[in-house]
């Protein structure tokens, strides 16, 4: 399984969008859309978990393509120095 970090979303995307838009290179295992507290709305970046090469063939079709009028920012998640993971 691998993470992959989603970026430069629109403020209106939803988890059910980012989904959809994925599944066309495997099954999605999960998805987490950083959101802002009071207004429920998108912080611009998120998180996908899919199988390794559905991951890798992801982020070959989806890495700067447009999505909302914006180019996605496709990637393997690297953890911050210094922070934990859950």
């Amino acid at each position: 399984m691998k993470k992959l970090f989603v970026g430069n979303l629109a403020s209106d995307t939803s988890e059910e969008a980012v989904v959809a838009l994925f599944s066309g290179f495997g099954t999605v295992r999960s998805c987490n859309l950083v959101m802002d507290v009071f207004s429920r709305q998108c912080k611009g970046f998120g998180f996908i978990e899919m199988e390794g090469h559905e991951a890798r063939a992801a982020i070959d079709g989806l890495n700067g393509k447009d999505f909302n009028g914006k180019p996605l920012k496709v990637n393997f998640e690297t953890p911050r120095p210094g922070r934990r993971r859950r």
